[in-house]
């Protein structure tokens, strides 16, 4: 037995036990999307298995850099920062090539904790598409820069004059890939040996930046992966002395880097529900009103997507990002893109979405929105052709262009507290103003450069 056949508490046991492991390595993601984790020695592993193991709650009182948030009220200094409990998901057993013979386990939280944990928020909203007879596919594909620097250099750079990994503008380069093969091999055989298939990789452009493309399965497993693959690679790139980002904007000299979700819904038959022959674009009225979901909401559920203060340095015209909440068939232009197929690979394309994404919160906004636009039988706009950058757009479509002003579309959003819970709705939107408020306190290099001499 591997990994990879682990479905049960009995085989994950079985599988321990045969290994003789001392310890296991477990984890669970926060509101950033971030995995924190820790060993389980194996007796309390197995116990966990069965009840569950406690894990502080201060991971959803605290931000990405472990500083308490100043009006949470779901946990802090005056709850006393409990014990919460999380609940080990045996299915999600890996391999961890980076530790021989070790194996890791992904976890959510139960009871109060559940309604701010994005693996239960990402599977009750994949419930709702159940009981409407749907079962959501989705594929992650990501940017992400990599340099030739340590944790420790970029600090001492103080993160400027960095050191891409190869220079100049490449996409699509057989001769970078190539060059540095063995980096990207090692990086291909580390997914696979953590069942995270890739479809494609490859050079993006820009010095330094690749592209990969995660294989496309159910929607939770689609999260999964996609969380994995970010942390894992950060690990594969620091082990080998190199360091990879997955800011939405880490350069004003560079594009940004995306997180593009592929969504189709099959339906209760097990058939394909977007296509149609002789439609435009071969749309269903099915996928019609998902896109019309998603269009509709897409201002209202942004933060949720772009969540980083850096998110919407990403979200301007002429960087292959969309900037308003257009849709478009097989146009790169718009934040939703339908790409017509045959009936299996009909999708639609969630370019909005960065590589900086919290994937179980950004595949929660696409895959509700467009539930949500399905029940309603919501409308699109017309299609853009074109650069829909050029366009003029009615004010309604137009996003959010700051973390606070999409924060406060979120939490003003009925139809979000009727998808996600307003427990969740109030304690997300808290933690993207503190983000903002925390971003105000920085003064910036532009900042120094304009007004140090000058004003």
């Amino acid at each position: 037995m591997d990994a990879r056949s682990v479905k049960s508490a009995e085989d994950a046991r079985a599988l321990i036990e045969a290994r003789r492991l001392s310890h296991v390595k477990v984890g669970v993601v926060d509101l950033d999307g971030v995995i924190r984790g820790k060993y389980l020695a194996r007796d309390k592993f197995f116990n966990a298995l069965e009840s569950g193991f406690k894990f502080c709650d201060v991971i959803f009182g605290w931000d990405s850099s472990d500083q308490l948030y100043d009006k949470s009220t779901f946990t802090g200094w005056h709850t006393a920062f409990p014990d919460a409990t999380a609940r080990i998901d045996p299915a999600t057993c890996r391999e961890l090539p980076t530790e021989p013979g070790m194996l890791f386990f992904l976890g959510e939280f139960d009871d109060a904790a559940a309604q701010l944990c994005p693996r239960r928020l990402l599977k009750r909203v994949i419930d709702r598409a159940t009981e409407m007879g749907f079962t959501a596919t989705v594929a992650a594909e990501f940017e992400f820069f990599v340099f030739d620097e340590t944790p420790h250099s970029i600090r001492e750079k103080n993160f400027r004059d960095l050191k891409n990994l190869t220079p100049g503008w490449f996409g699509y380069s057989v001769l970078r890939s190539s060059v540095e093969a063995d980096l990207n091999r090692g990086l291909l055989a580390l997914c696979d040996e953590m069942d995270i298939p890739l479809e494609s990789f490859h050079t993006e452009t820009g010095p330094g930046v690749l592209e990969a493309a995660i294989q496309y399965t159910d929607a939770l497993a689609a999260a999964d992966r996609a969380v994995l693959f970010k942390t894992f690679s950060k690990v594969w790139a620091e082990r080998q002395g190199k360091m990879v980002t997955f800011m939405a904007k880490w350069s004003d000299a560079y594009p940004g880097q995306s997180g593009h979700l592929h969504l189709s819904l099959r339906g209760a038959d097990g058939k394909p529900a977007f296509h149609e022959s002789g439609r435009p674009g071969y749309m269903s009225d099915t996928m019609r009103h998902f896109v019309g979901g998603q269009q509709a909401l897409l201002p209202e559920l942004l933060a949720m997507v772009a969540s980083t203060v850096n998110s919407y340095s990403r979200l301007i015209p002429g960087f292959w990002a969309p900037t308003d909440a257009t849709w478009g068939i097989e146009n790169r232009t718009c934040a939703l893109r339908v790409i017509p197929g045959s009936p299996s690979s009909q999708r639609v394309e969630y370019r909005i979405a960065a590589a900086d994404i919290n994937p179980y919160l950004a595949i929660a906004a696409a895959l509700g929105s467009g539930l949500w636009g399905i029940e309603h039988k919501i409308e699109p706009d017309e299609p853009i052709t074109g650069n829909a950058y050029d366009m003029k757009h009615a004010s309604a479509r137009t996003l959010p262009r700051t973390l606070s002003e999409a924060a406060d579309r979120l939490a003003g959003s009925a139809i979000a507290r009727e998808l996600f819970g307003e427990l969740f709705i109030e304690h997300f939107a808290m933690t993207r103003q503190w983000e903002e408020r925390e971003f105000r306190k920085a003064i910036t290099d532009w900042e120094l450069a304009r007004y140090f001499e000058i004003i």
